[in-house]
């Protein structure tokens, strides 16, 4: 799991800075990262997408894009900050948190504490607590809390306090030793009236069940 999220990360990044005019994704979620037979992530459904000239630190959307769960702040609050790329990696940290935890960020049927997950993470690390999830190394614990971290520098509140993709990979990539905690995400009203389930699923793509099946998948190899 942490080797598809970092090639999710290093695909992000190619479309922000390895092209001549950066692409905006604007629909970053399980949905949209296919799986090939080595487990290999291909960022997909460009239906949304905008090209931007590379220099442009913020552009022009007349509607808010992309699925309610995994939609940037600043896309419904003007007064956040203008648009930009960090609404892709705000939907990248959305994306992480979900791969890191094996469950859906919003739940109403958990416990009201937990029933947004990245708040709930948040307050068990500042408790000093790490997430354990099921049987896991050492080693896997320290992946976990490495992409939990990371995801929680991409779901700030305001564009500016998001990191780069290229940052993102970085972090990804380094030693968990040099993170520190952001500050804590805070929950926008939107994200409570509900997720957008009327999107198509497609069988070889990364959402619901297909998270654990993977997560199965690798643990045996």
């Amino acid at each position: 799991m942490y080797e598809i999220s970092l090639g999710v990360a290093r695909g992000i990044e190619y479309l922000h800075q390895g092209c001549d005019m950066q692409i905006l994704h604007f629909d970053i979620k399980p949905h949209n990262i296919l799986l090939d037979e080595n487990l290999t992530p291909k960022v997909s459904d460009f239906g949304l997408a905008k090209l931007y000239p590379r220099d442009d630190r913020t552009v022009t959307v007349t509607a808010a894009r992309g699925t309610l769960a995994y939609m940037a702040p600043e896309l419904f609050y003007k007064n956040l900050g203008g648009v930009s790329y960090k609404a892709d990696v705000y939907s990248f940290g959305m994306l992480l948190m979900e791969m890191a935890s094996r469950r859906r960020n919003r739940n109403s049927s958990a416990p009201s504490s937990q029933t947004f997950f990245p708040s709930w993470v948040y307050d068990q690390f500042a408790k000093g607590r790490n997430l354990q999830i099921g049987e896991t190394t050492e080693e896997e614990s320290e992946m976990v809390k490495k992409m939990i971290l990371v995801a929680l520098w991409c779901i700030q509140m305001k564009p500016t306090d998001r990191p780069s993709m290229n940052k993102v990979v970085e972090m990804l990539e380094g030693n968990i030793e040099l993170l520190h905690m952001p500050p804590k995400p805070f929950l926008y009203p939107q994200a409570l009236s509900g997720e957008n389930n009327g999107m198509n699923i497609r069988s070889s793509n990364l959402s619901g069940a297909c998270l654990d099946s993977i997560t199965r998948d690798i643990s045996g190899r």
